[in-house]
């Protein structure tokens, strides 16, 4: 009999070493090498069966039911030409402490008729000051506060709900397992498992996330990979807007984007983004531009506030906020380069007004605009909206789906330059 294989793994890097140290030679963490036995395979490769291929168009065409929510906004970010669930799918959602996941999920989940949801993070005293919150006192959706996973698998198998709700996945455990709830194998293993159930029972699991403090989702990156659709909810705690992004699809498109107004009663849709935003838009004042941004199917009217000061040091700072940094640097390199302007006098701040990030490269134009018109005291013609991407040569190109732009900013009678 051949002898058993041993390993050491680190639970925080999760690499594997051959012997054991007090040290990880990886990340350079103390005390966590374990010790860790890999799964041997009961059958050889020379013994095992031959994979079996079908050619694309013998494949089976059969049409997909999905598993519509009711929310019109969770719907659209999962699938804009087929909303809603895949049977069978594993969702990770994910967002900052505070974001509203837990809200959110608690509403879809009540949506969904024989829906389970499990919280392993809050007590069940917890969930029904929510339910009344939001008036859900007389729901029917059956909550549990169950955080082993064994014990999870077992009620799916059993109950086969059209939808679980598993608040969070870095709550679960399995005692057989080494590591702490949360440790990388814990959550590796954990997400490995219920992505199996969920395949063989066809019910969709919705899991939700913790971030780090760069934002990134905590845990091994293998857990993004594992999961059919990865989802981030943003927005400004200050703020009640929110916003549902879509960064990873296997059934449908990543550039919808849900939008909501977070207000006592929990989450509202919002019909109109471009008269929310619209909303917003303070008084003509120098340092204010508009733009029209472009999210999936939908552009709406967003303002971009710039202040510019002279620097009292001989390092200029760059602060944004709803926009990268990186961008903002290149732009003002292109302004000083292009237009002579003495940007590396002054400390810049720019902001998007409403807790709102744009991704959006058609937006450069306004962000220049906004800058230009702060350090030149002067503010800029009322009612106009500034679109266009802007390259490192200090052209303006026209941005994509331009129509769908104009459209907006006719229907909200504002003007272009």
């Amino acid at each position: 009999m051949a002898k058993q294989l041993r390993s050491y793994i680190c639970l925080n890097c999760q690499q594997q070493f051959p012997i054991w140290s007090g040290r990880c030679n990886n990340c350079q963490e103390w005390n966590t090498l374990i010790e860790y036995e890999p799964n041997q395979e009961d059958e050889t490769v020379s013994k095992a069966v031959p994979a079996e291929f079908s050619t694309v168009k013998d494949l089976p065409k059969k049409a997909i039911d999905r598993l519509v929510t009711g929310i019109e906004e969770f719907d659209r970010v999962l699938g804009s030409d087929d909303p809603g669930f895949v049977p069978g799918s594993t969702v990770l959602v994910s967002g900052n402490p505070g974001v509203g996941k837990s809200t959110l999920l608690l509403q879809v989940a009540s949506k969904i008729n024989e829906a389970l949801y499990l919280t392993a993070e809050e007590s069940l005293e917890q969930i029904q000051l929510r339910a009344n919150r939001l008036g859900l006192a007389k729901s029917s959706l059956a909550v549990s506060s169950e955080r082993r996973l064994p014990n999870i698998l077992s009620a799916i198998q059993d109950k086969k709900p059209p939808l679980i709700v598993i608040d969070s996945i870095q709550t679960v455990f399995d005692d057989s397992l080494p590591g702490t709830p949360g440790s990388l194998v814990q959550v590796r293993e954990a997400c490995w498992r219920l992505q199996n159930v969920a395949k063989q029972a066809k019910v969709v699991i919705l899991l939700v996330g913790h971030v780090t403090k760069e934002g990134v989702i905590a845990g091994p990156k293998v857990l993004e990979h594992l999961v059919d659709v990865v989802m981030y909810l943003e927005g400004e705690r200050r703020t009640g807007l929110r916003l549902l992004r879509c960064e990873k699809n296997r059934y449908g498109s990543t550039e919808e984007v849900g939008i909501w107004s977070l207000t006592e009663r929990g989450f509202e849709s919002v019909s109109d983004p471009g008269e929310l935003f619209a909303s917003m838009i303070t008084e003509d004042v120098p340092g204010r531009a508009l733009t029209i941004t472009l999210e999936g199917s939908r552009a709406f009217l967003v303002e971009i506030q710039a202040l510019t000061t002279k620097t009292n040091f001989g390092y200029p700072k760059r602060v944004a906020q709803g926009l990268d940094t990186n961008r903002l640097n290149v732009l003002l390199a292109v302004l000083e380069s292009r237009l002579n302007l003495p940007l590396s006098q002054y400390d810049v701040y720019v902001n998007v007004v409403g807790g709102f990030s744009l991704r959006d490269p058609g937006t450069d134009l306004a962000i220049a605009g906004a800058i230009i018109s702060s350090l030149g005291k002067r503010a800029l013609p009322e009612r106009l909206v500034l679109i266009g991407e802007v390259g490192l040569l200090g052209e303006v190109r026209p941005p994509t789906s331009s129509s769908n732009r104009l459209k907006e900013i006719t229907r909200l009678n504002y003007t272009t330059p």
